[in-house]
């Protein structure tokens, strides 16, 4: 035995900390390879042959990248809505990339599922949003597509409610993060309680059978009993299902960070015993976990997933979307398809431009190998179901990395098959990195909890 695993570790809500395992930095792995291995080049080509050769059921995702209002800690490719003009010209943009998109489908694709995101998408007004609406009817062949909206509670206004209603948007996702108006405050994202529960129940009124909140650890002034109170306040609300994110905190990439007093972060420790309580808390309050940082009640569509073994993750995270393939459309989102991974040009004006000369906007992306997607699949089950069958060559190349995990209780190797155990889900990330083949590069990434 090791001689670390002679000093007892702390445990937390049946959680142990080891904190040498969390060290190295992880990709959250909603693709593989992860955004850090795309290169800046023209994939338009590639793009064109790959929308042509689809087959069958397909999802949309559009990207809206405005806000009303910018939080400091925010991650995402969005700018101020403050500009009647600038909304207006991408919008109009993003007609037209639908057009052109649609042009190119194959007469048997047929969308299963339309998710809307940014940004955030009522940061366009609802009329704007059935218009949108309107021309994807139009132009791409719908089979009775599952909508889903993210949101922002701050300007939800009541026309939205109306628009989802009419449209028939069941599933939305809205923008909480914490509830505490300190940690509010100091993040830049003031919204009071009431604000949610407004949402709440006029999405509910709307005919939306499945709220998200996405809540966050890891936020500066944040402590146990903040956390803890937003989350008795977010199950009392009625949240179907919750997201916990940890706060990743890189100034360097995003400036906006700049405006967050680190002084004020919680360490890692901190930030463990946290994930942990709150993980702990949201399944005594009968969330069943998903993944490790997803939360859904027992009926929801993703807790059904899970428990017949097809939860799924792309770059909207765990879902329960069988799609194999997701169009991205708008400034900055990304197309997956089964060897190619496309991201559309992420500055506005520019994907305007090109738009604007009828060019498809795929300007990053990699192109993915059967080695690629061979350990694609490993990290794929090992996230999704816990545990995934390793070739024999992959086994013997990282046997030795994966021996930490292993004497630590938190994994197990039967033969071939690797099965995450009780008490893994902080270190989920970092035992399927072990099957990460570009990881041995410089890239920086957030931490593992």
């Amino acid at each position: 035995m090791s001689p670390d695993l002679m000093i007892r570790p702390e445990t937390v809500a049946d959680w142990t900390y080891y904190p040498e395992l969390l060290e190295r930095p992880v990709p959250r792995y909603t693709s593989y390879p992860t955004a850090a291995e795309f290169v800046e080049e023209s994939f338009e080509e590639r793009q064109r042959q790959a929308l042509q050769s689809l087959r069958g059921p397909v999802s949309l995702y559009l990207h809206i990248p405005y806000c009303q209002e910018i939080c400091w800690y925010c991650g995402c490719n969005t700018g101020a809505a403050n500009k009647t003009q600038r909304l207006g010209a991408y919008l109009e943009a993003l007609h037209h990339e639908i057009e052109l998109v649609a042009r190119n489908l194959h007469s048997s694709v047929r969308i299963s599922r339309i998710a809307f995101g940014g940004g955030s998408p009522n940061a366009i007004k609802p009329t704007d949003f059935v218009r949108l609406v309107d021309r994807l009817t139009v132009n791409f062949r719908l089979a009775s597509p599952v909508l889903s909206i993210e949101l922002d509670p701050r300007s939800l206004e009541p026309g939205w409610f109306l628009a989802i209603r009419g449209i028939g948007v069941i599933k939305a996702s809205l923008g909480v993060q914490t509830l505490d108006p300190r940690v509010q405050a100091a993040i830049g994202r003031v919204q009071p309680r009431e604000h949610i529960e407004r949402a709440v129940d006029g999405l509910r009124k709307a005919g939306v059978d499945s709220i998200n909140f996405d809540l966050m650890y890891g936020l500066p002034f944040q402590d146990d009993a903040i956390l803890a109170d937003t989350l008795d306040q977010s199950v009392a609300m009625g949240a179907d299902r919750i997201a916990l994110f940890g706060y990743a905190h890189v100034p360097h990439m995003i400036p906006r960070q700049k405006r967050i007093d680190v002084s004020q972060l919680p360490d890692q420790r901190a930030r463990f015993r946290m994930a942990a309580q709150g993980h702990a808390q949201l399944v005594d309050a009968g969330y069943r976990a998903i993944g490790f940082d997803h939360f859904a009640l027992p009926g929801d569509d993703l807790a059904l997933a899970a428990e017949r073994g097809a939860l799924r993750r792309n770059f909207q995270g765990f879902t329960d979307d069988p799609a194999p393939v997701l169009i991205g459309l708008g400034a900055s989102s990304i197309s997956e398809f089964p060897d190619l991974f496309v991201q559309n040009e992420k500055n506005a004006g520019r994907y305007r431009m090109l738009v604007g000369a009828s060019q498809l906007t795929g300007r990053k992306g990699v192109v993915r190998t059967a080695e690629d997607r061979r350990r694609g699949a490993i990290i794929t089950d090992l996230l999704c179901q816990g545990g995934a069958r390793i070739d024999a060559d992959l086994l013997a190349m990282n046997r030795d990395r994966l021996v930490p995990f292993i004497e630590r209780g938190l994994a197990r190797l039967d033969g071939n098959v690797l099965a995450l155990l009780a008490g893994s889900e902080p270190y989920a990330r970092s035992i399927a990195a072990v099957f990460d083949a570009y990881r041995a590069g410089p890239h920086q990434f957030s931490s593992a909890v």
